[in-house]
């Protein structure tokens, strides 16, 4: 669906949860996750089964991953007693990580994203130095984000391996995923939605960034409102790639959800083990553990989602 710059920022106005929760609010739609709604998700596990959906972290550089993490050996086996402890031997290593891009799976922090140089909650630009976020850092999301998860297989409804790389899915897909799957999308919900990224790049390579990415198309974006989503995420980066842009706004899922509504979005999530599952299991709903590391002042970080049914 094709929309114009007016339609973007109307709805970027409706889609605000500025002070909803108060005026120094950092914590945006995880407000909607309550002690309730979090006991509630784990009184449905019912067979313990677990799946990690996250990506192995890539140490090579490849068409989709231009920084690759960074990871070397501090003490190997062969120098294994290194240390002052007589007798004591052990092995140990460093990583680090740019976390955003295409190749990690990874949380976005309110602070990543700005329309007009300000983010969620009307907080400017200027809040994040050179020395990190001094407003909605992902230390919002410290405690851990614990809930109830919603997978919608959009490849499975139509019957697909992937989307095609130009597909912008529409709300009423997710509307006819939600009955196909038996599950309705509600607030605090931690929404994932597949468009089979993951068995595609393991069908093809990562050369397949070259022809794009399916995704949302804007017009979700009221209804991620409507639904009040706590946690988007999503097989690619929810927004779709190439295509047609209007100025100003190149990734509207990305500007409207997180800056506007204060939700935090988890990209590249490897669903392909977590849509088996659900399939396997008979349900879409399952709960849904995220622990971000405690960077402070940071706009993100790796994270490694675990669904358990």
């Amino acid at each position: 669906m094709t929309h114009d710059r007016a339609w973007f920022e109307t709805t970027f106005e409706g889609a605000k949860n500025w002070g909803r929760w108060g005026a120094d609010d950092e914590r945006g739609a995880l407000n909607l996750l309550t002690p309730e709604r979090t006991a509630a998700a784990a009184a449905g596990v019912r067979t313990g089964r677990t799946v990690s959906c996250a990506l192995d972290l890539a140490t090579q550089a490849a068409a989709d991953n231009p920084r690759p993490a960074e990871h070397f050996m501090i003490t190997a086996g062969d120098c294994r007693d290194d240390n002052p402890l007589p007798g004591f031997e052990q092995t140990t290593d460093f990583f680090g990580v740019a976390c955003h891009g295409m190749a990690f799976t990874h949380i976005d922090a309110l602070c990543h994203i700005f329309v007009d140089g300000v983010m969620y909650n009307g907080f400017a630009a200027e809040e994040v130095s050179s020395h990190g976020a001094r407003r909605n850092s992902v230390m919002a999301a410290a405690s851990g984000i614990c809930g109830r998860g919603v997978l919608l297989d959009i490849p499975l409804r139509r019957g697909e391996e992937w989307l095609d790389p130009a597909h912008r899915i529409t709300v009423a897909e997710l509307e006819e995923a939600e009955r196909s799957h038996g599950v309705t999308v509600g607030p605090g919900d931690i929404l994932l939605v597949n468009t089979g990224r993951s068995r595609w790049r393991r069908a093809e390579g990562p050369g397949i960034i070259a022809r794009g990415m399916a995704g949302l198309d804007a017009e979700c974006v009221p209804w991620l409102r409507e639904r009040d989503v706590a946690v988007l995420g999503s097989d690619g980066i929810s927004d779709g790639l190439g295509g047609e842009m209007v100025t100003g706004w190149a990734m509207p899922i990305h500007q409207c959800v997180i800056a506007a509504m204060g939700v935090h979005l988890v990209d590249n999530v490897d669903l392909l083990g977590l849509s088996e599952a659900c399939a396997e299991e008979g349900r879409y709903a399952f709960l849904l553990t995220i622990a971000p590391l405690r960077l402070i002042g940071g706009t993100g970080c790796v994270v490694n989602p675990v669904a358990v049914f």
